[in-house]
């Protein structure tokens, strides 16, 4: 039984990479290795790094021994939803969750998230990095959309990161038929994750004409597409575009074996 406000690691899985996750603040030093979606902050200035939140928190440590429950404390004073994990990130890791490799990482900006460039007009892999990043990698990301001329420019004079971009001098891009969704996984360490790759295999098929790779590879270039013919604001379409992949993550990690027809829903009849 988990501690008073704290939540077990199991809870905090099927939480995990959807819009129903809390805000996770990892607490422990520098680390290289966090839970999806986590932050890394110090516990000693909470209440200044806690002032514009407005979701639940919870507070990770090393073992649940350390300044999560402290911390938690504090921030519930001040009126703020916040919990910790039972055990802190020990537990996440006996318990078999999935973690994100930081090494890859670029450094965070003043606003406390990193910040990404690509080229204007996303269509689908554009769409899907940011989605990836934002739910697993780094909550607080900004992405630019610009020109494809201005893309490395503007990396280099606003510390983004370039993304989906056909230049050697891009870490981030497409690779031997795979898409940069594809990398990103593999690179934040997200490849065990059997619902991401699954949905790899989708966003891949949709954004290098392989439609055969996967059976709703055709619908995603579909909705795609569409998506990006109904929103002339780049951003307007992200945040469309998230609950997209929001979806196919859900169908992909929970929905697999559901099917759908005239009938399957219907009540059963009653027996004469």
């Amino acid at each position: 039984m988990p501690a008073y406000n704290a939540i077990a690691a199991s809870k905090l899985d099927r939480l995990v990479g959807t819009p129903a996750a809390p805000l996770i603040i990892d607490l422990r030093d520098q680390p290289r290795e966090i839970i999806p979606g986590s932050i890394p902050r110090s516990p000693d200035n909470a209440l200044d790094w806690a002032d514009p939140v407005d979701q639940p928190i919870l507070l990770v440590d090393a073992d649940g021994a350390g300044p999560a429950a402290a911390v938690a404390a504090l921030l519930r004073s001040d009126g703020r939803a916040a919990e910790i994990l039972d055990g802190g990130f020990e537990a996440w890791r006996s318990a078999g969750g999935i973690t994100v490799c930081l090494d890859h990482l670029p450094p965070r900006h003043d606003d406390g998230g990193t910040w990404w460039v690509t080229r204007a007009r996303p269509k689908i892999d554009r769409i899907a990095c940011p989605w990836l990043i934002r739910r697993f990698v780094d909550p607080q990301a900004r992405f630019l959309y610009v020109s494809p001329g201005d893309v490395l420019s503007v990396a280099v004079s606003q510390g983004a990161e370039p993304f989906d971009l056909s230049d050697d001098r891009v870490f981030w891009s497409h690779r031997d038929g795979r898409c940069t969704f594809d990398l990103m996984i593999e690179a934040f360490g997200l490849d065990t994750h059997e619902p991401l790759t699954r949905l790899a295999a989708i966003v891949r098929g949709a954004d290098t004409d392989t439609l055969d790779i996967a059976p709703e590879a055709a619908g995603l270039l579909a909705i795609s597409l569409g998506l990006s013919r109904s929103f002339s604001d780049d951003h307007a379409q992200l945040e469309a575009g998230m609950a997209v992949y929001d979806a196919l993550y859900r169908w992909s990690r929970d929905a697999q074996g559901e099917k759908h027809d005239w009938t399957s829903h219907q009540p059963a009849r009653a027996r004469s």
